[in-house]
């Protein structure tokens, strides 16, 4: 009996702006894991910059740490973005290039497609409406971040199954299935891997009143630590040099999780640089922590800090302080971190800002000699921030969810452009003086 044909499908992005900061689908490849010796697998990444049908005349700009641009072209805005003067795009392969692959390795009896952002829905919609042409038998099967804030929307972009959360047993029914659940993720259906991802938990225990992660992942529950090493084994031997975490809550409980697996990786000498693209929790930055950290091979350190004002820290959550957030700089710098390399998340375009002092925050943490990223405020459906705003926001066009467009709106382009100014001329003098 001939096994299933399954595809698994990362859409392209529909956006004002993207950039490869260790993007990989990490829950698709984990389902497509489970289901490897029960279907004859594909994997197509339109996010994949070292994809073998890459354009050879792209000249796709990649740093040392794996992080890099991705293929983009200009296209039209959607209407509700018509007041804001910036370009928009589609950030992935080409169409074109998707629609030859199907020429070659279709049809399918089944295709499993994510997204991560509400707002990227239109790149789902770009794959369902190709896959509906070329394979049009295959049922579609569409999870993710974006199938679960807003399910009633995604229900409406044309997929067979809509998954929503965590709970995978409608999956395995509709694909008569039963999966292998120790099976590992299916890293191995990329031609070229340098970048890999890892997860020692699920869920955060904190409830930050801008954060999705509680609708995600409800629980804070750590992962088996023999099989984080295993994972991490099997990226190192397809030739993975670059791990990012994509824990919500690395650090907490971390003489319980995180240490034990950064002993483990250090007593068997598995060399790859480790990242932290999710904010860490600064709080957690002890001495101990920053020096195994360092030591075990971490090289970014993204931390959250959104704000120095403390009324505004302790009104969204009281995750961090100021005071602490110094001690946690202090703490990696002396255990041999980069200064260069350590960066503070800060929210622009909240609607508390009035509390936040954004620009204050960005020159307080510009002074202790770390760079600065500013991160817009997206109001996401089914938070506290989010749905204070449904009188005034639509939250059930996910669009409106989009970073830019409604920092833009809230704060108006001049401030906004005057804020991102700033931040960029401050991170050029950290660059300038940290010069050797």
């Amino acid at each position: 009996m001939n096994k299933p044909r399954i595809l698994l499908v990362n859409p392209p992005i529909y956006d004002f702006s993207a950039h490869d900061f260790w993007l990989k689908p990490y829950g698709l490849l984990t389902v497509g894991g489970y289901l490897r010796n029960l279907a004859e697998l594909s994997l197509f990444d339109y996010l994949d910059r070292r994809h073998p049908l890459i354009p050879p005349d792209s000249r796709l700009k990649i740093d040392r740490f794996g992080r890099g641009q991705f293929l983009a072209e200009t296209i039209s805005k959607p209407s509700l973005f018509s007041s804001i003067p910036r370009y928009y795009h589609r950030y992935g392969l080409p169409r074109q290039v998707f629609r030859e692959f199907m020429a070659g390795k279709g049809p399918f009896d089944h295709v499993l497609v994510q997204t991560v952002m509400t707002y990227w829905y239109p790149g789902v919609r770009e794959v369902i409406e190709d896959i509906r042409e070329l394979s049009p038998r295959a049922t579609i099967i569409l999870g993710g971040v974006y199938a679960t804030l807003c399910p009633k929307h995604a229900r409406n972009q044309g997929a067979d199954l809509v998954i929503e959360g965590q709970n995978l047993a409608p999956l395995w029914d509709h694909l008569g299935m039963r999966p292998d659940l120790t099976a590992l993720p299916y890293w191995d259906g990329y031609k070229n891997l340098e970048v890999g991802i890892l997860k020692l938990a699920d869920g955060c225990p904190f409830k930050c009143t801008y954060c999705s992660v509680p609708q995600i992942h409800p629980r804070f529950e750590a992962r088996s630590l023999d099989r984080s090493i295993e994972e991490l084994k099997y990226l190192v031997r397809l030739g993975v040099t670059q791990v990012a975490f994509y824990d919500d809550a690395l650090l907490y409980n971390s003489h319980h999780i995180l240490f034990p697996f950064l002993e483990k990786v250090l007593s068997e000498n598995i060399r790859v640089q480790f990242h932290t693209p999710n904010a860490l929790n600064a709080r957690f930055i002890d001495k101990e922590t920053a020096a195994l950290m360092v030591r075990a091979g971490f090289k970014t350190f993204y931390l959250g800090f959104e704000s120095n004002a403390y009324e505004w820290q302790k009104k969204t959550g009281g995750k961090v302080y100021s005071d602490e957030f110094t001690e946690a700089v202090w703490n990696l710098e002396t255990a041999g971190a980069d200064l260069r390399n350590i960066t503070a998340y800060l929210i622009v375009g909240h609607p508390q800002g009035n509390l936040q002092n954004v620009e204050e925050s960005m020159r307080f943490a510009h002074n202790l000699g770390i760079r600065v990223m500013l991160s817009e405020f997206s109001p996401i459906p089914g938070t506290p921030d989010g749905e204070s705003l449904r009188a005034t926001v639509d939250l059930d066009e996910p669009l409106a969810h989009n970073k830019v467009f409604f920092a833009h709106s809230f704060l108006g382009g001049q401030e906004l452009n005057r804020l991102k100014i700033l931040y960029k001329q401050l991170n050029q003098m950290s660059s300038l003086l940290q010069q050797p």
